[in-house]
């Protein structure tokens, strides 16, 4: 339940519940790409309630005491107080209410306290980190360590250049997919898909659909390997990469942790590969690499909300496959438009990352023309 914080009692709460169903957001796409979609789409629900590995909430703080707190969608101004979070998953509804009580009854660990955010695992795995408006002393850190214990978790403090960890700053999930069970770490602070449910059906249906394509993969925007690892063994080898250094340190990680050794991985730009690949420039991180040994058949492209810049899409024009996951509709449809030219869309499908929200991830196989 919610209730608006005391110092802005007129505005609305937010919804706590689904209130979008997926078949209007399906109908909705639907009629906004037309014949860019192929005549069945694979659609792939989410529970409503439990399915977010991750939150942030803002600690809003009246009479010497703490209280979480959420804003609307698009909105500033006060944020609402909220009893408990819906979409969380177990390990967060059950910590939630056991922490505010510890910082409550703990001053040291109130104080100018600004935000806390969780990650968790399917497993019950989870790390929490507590954002301040101050430095963090020995004090500080005497009080966290008991709290760490009583949540059986790991946590993080953080403030203005300073980050103290007690335990690790990472949780492992593992997900089981195509019959084999992979684990990734994943790191504080870095990106990780919020919803694993979601997750395990995207990584199924890419894994079902590469079934049969062979040669090597180019996976370009690969994160700490959520992706690699499932296609790595679709596949003869993979070059992937990316660009943020936490998502790079996890993905060797997760490699080495998994047992997969046919994955080269690259810290580069999306931009960068495509100069690399069309002999551009030379690159000192690809000088132990042949990049004119791979066979190259398929390329997998995750990229952030606005979408692929023109540079990364005419290098996706020489690829007979190209796997597109987008979290974002409207870029992804005018990047299909784009490719229209060259690629047909052979299998798309529909992930309700968000239920009840307006978001909707999506996956689509372009094949050459």
């Amino acid at each position: 339940m919610t209730s608006p914080a005391p110092t802005d009692p007129s505005r609305a709460p937010p919804a706590a519940t689904a209130d979008l169903p997926l078949e209007a957001k399906i109908s909705a796409l639907r009629e906004d790409f037309g014949t860019l979609l192929p005549g069945s789409i694979s659609i792939h629900p989410s529970p409503v309630t439990g399915y977010r590995m991750r939150a942030e909430f803002r600690i809003w703080h009246q009479d010497e005491r703490c209280h979480y707190a959420m804003y609307q969608p698009g909105e500033s101004g006060a944020p609402y107080v909220i009893d408990d979070f819906p979409p969380g998953a177990a390990a967060i509804a059950r910590r939630m209410p056991s922490l505010l009580a510890a910082l409550n009854a703990t001053p040291e660990l109130r104080r100018r306290l600004f935000a806390a955010e969780f990650l968790t695992t399917m497993a019950g795995d989870a790390l929490i980190t507590l954002i301040y408006h101050r430095a963090l002393d020995a004090a500080w850190q005497d009080a966290a360590e008991t709290l760490a214990k009583h949540l059986d978790c790991s946590l993080i403090g953080r403030s203005r250049k300073q980050k103290i960890v007690i335990g690790r700053d990472y949780v492992v999930e593992t997900l089981t997919v195509a019959g084999r069970r992979y684990c990734w770490q994943q790191i504080e602070s870095s990106f990780t898909q919020p919803n694993a449910v979601i997750n395990r059906e995207m990584l199924a249906w890419t894994a079902e659909q590469a079934r049969n394509l062979g040669g090597d993969l180019l996976e370009l925007y690969c994160g700490n390997g959520n992706f690699t690892l499932v296609l790595a063994g679709r596949f003869e080898r993979v070059l992937a990469t990316e660009v943020a250094k936490l998502s790079v340190r996890a993905a060797h990680y997760n490699l080495e942790t998994n047992g997969i050794d046919n994955v080269t991985l690259v810290r580069m730009s999306s931009e960068e590969v495509g100069e690399a690949l069309a002999g551009v420039r030379p690159f000192r991180r690809l000088r132990d690499i042949d990049l004119g040994a791979y066979r190259f058949s398929t390329l997998l492209v995750d990229p952030p909300r606005a979408g692929l810049d023109a540079t990364t899409l005419d290098l996706a024009k020489t690829f007979s496959n190209i796997f597109y996951i987008s979290c974002n509709p409207q870029t992804l449809k005018s990047n299909l438009l784009a490719l229209d030219e060259t690629h047909r869309v052979a299998e798309f499908a529909v992930f309700d990352q968000f239920p009840g929200t307006r978001h909707l991830e999506c996956g689509a196989l372009l094949v050459r023309r």
